[in-house]
């Protein structure tokens, strides 16, 4: 094959100090630049770095740059390009105006220069959690312009106009087309339908069309159910979710299924704990979806004080279809007896902030990104840091779980220890557990080496 041409809803390379989860930049991403290690259901595999090794305790590791790696430019790739890579990512802000969390996991390191090929990390206590890390940057340079578009990948940047297109080309001795179009249509309805006419060969996102999506059999299917958490979170410093009892009865008091099939058409499954069955622990705790139990739900709402209002908090958008949700969400909780009050925010930025500053009402929707398990507990549970998306849960048990975790070393180790975590938080849930999408793309019947994964990234093989 080739070329290739796709649509995506939006072309962009952001700058070398912004860490997304977005489905179409990381699509892109993954073709032009390198993760330093790539994730894998849970798991790292090797990527930029080649290989790496750690001391016993877990406090010293050193990671080998793969041999021959060259930017698209012909510079070669050393470990003094990566140093400063994560230096700006550790020294900027997202997209909210908030310091990056990966300043904060990383303030007691050490990263240095080994060699040209070595980057050495050490730290005070055990740091296995850098794997996780390591798999959210992906290595890139900015051109003669000052564009970030210079990386190590498979595919060069030929043309890039943001926001519209953009041309990628092969390098030698990589794989896949010699050249891939990528243009940008935010409508998932009429990316369908150029795929339809023929004026594409393929077509990401497309669980995003305004009504069930009809699998037409002119055309081949991927789907993978994301690990990106639709959830709510829930005010444990005051009011009733202040109660255990009460965190438990609202997660029986709402029909996920129900969700996941009428308001999402059937694209995502229900969620059992704070992370996707494909986070490290998830597979070895064997997690269930909480019943839905409207009965339960009120016999556990007999045991705490129910008398107040419980203001529920929506944004327009982020996570997709927020305010069905909460309509939704709103009703089920009238139902086992509780007085619902909606309030909606229609700015989606000041919206991140607020939840931010722990204005969230008494329960608030929310989309849970991050892919390693070690970031969701320690940003949005653990009571330790208190970190920004902290929201008050306080439990002895839990913390003594995710101690045990932090400290853990090997693969093995960290997943049990993981799986031990999420099933406490199973059973004395911090949040309302929803759903997981489910992404989806198509593309013309004779094209092959296309795969979505669990990331919602298009790899084309």
């Amino acid at each position: 094959m080739n070329s290739l041409h796709i649509t995506l809803e939006k072309i962009d390379f952001l700058p070398p100090d912004r860490v997304t989860d977005d489905t179409s930049v990381l699509t892109l991403k993954n073709l032009v630049f390198e993760p330093l290690l790539r994730w894998e259901d849970g798991f790292v595999r090797p990527a930029l770095f080649q290989s790496w090794t750690h001391s016993p305790d877990g406090r010293h590791w050193q990671f080998m740059i793969r041999e021959g790696a060259t930017f698209h430019d012909g510079k070669p790739c050393i470990a003094d390009d990566i140093l400063a890579f994560i230096e700006g990512i550790l020294e900027a802000v997202d997209t909210f105006g908030m310091k990056w969390s990966y300043a904060r996991y990383l303030k007691d390191a050490a990263i240095s220069a080994l060699s040209s090929s070595v980057i050495e990390v050490r730290n005070p206590h055990p740091i296995a959690y850098i794997l996780d890390i390591f798999s959210d940057f992906y290595i890139c340079r900015r051109d003669v312009d000052g564009r970030p578009l210079l990386g190590t990948g498979r595919y060069r940047v030929a043309e890039f106009y943001a926001g519209q297109n953009a041309v990628l080309e092969r390098m030698p001795a990589a794989h896949g087309p010699d050249r891939i179009r990528a243009t940008a249509c935010k409508s998932a309805d009429v990316r369908l339908d150029l795929l339809a006419a023929g004026r594409v060969d393929a077509a990401l996102n497309l669980e995003r069309v305004e009504h069930r999506l009809a699998i037409d059999p002119r055309f081949q299917w991927g789907k993978a159910v994301n690990t990106l958490s639709v959830m709510y979170y829930l005010n444990c410093q005051q009011g009733i979710f202040r109660a255990p009892a009460a965190r438990l009865a609202v997660n029986h008091a709402v029909d996920s299924r129900a969700i996941a099939e009428d308001i999402f058409h059937g694209l995502a499954v229900p969620s059992a704990t704070i992370v996707s069955p494909y986070h490290l622990g998830a597979a070895k705790a064997g997690l269930q979806p909480i019943t839905y139990n409207p009965d339960k739900a009120r016999q556990l709402l007999d045991t705490v004080d129910t008398g107040s209002v419980v203001r529920l908090r929506t944004p327009t958008f982020m996570p997709e279809r927020a305010p069905e949700i909460s309509r939704f969400v709103a009703a089920s909780l009238e139902a086992v007896g509780l007085t619902v009050e909606v309030e909606t925010e229609t700015d989606r930025p000041e919206y991140a902030r607020q939840i931010g500053r722990k204005e969230m009402g008494d329960m608030a929707i929310f989309d849970s990104s991050p892919h390693s398990t070690y970031r969701i507990l320690n940003d949005k549970i653990s009571s330790g840091p208190r970190a920004v998306w902290w929201q008050g849960y306080d439990d002895l048990e839990t913390e003594t779980l995710i101690a045990a975790a932090n400290d853990a070393v090997d693969d093995a180790a960290r997943e049990v220890a993981y799986a031990r975590c999420l099933k406490r938080l199973h059973d004395n849930p911090p949040w309302l557990y929803i759903v997981h999408p489910i992404d989806v793309f198509a593309a013309k019947p004779n094209i092959e080496g296309l795969a979505i994964d669990h990331k919602g990234t298009l790899n084309i093989l």
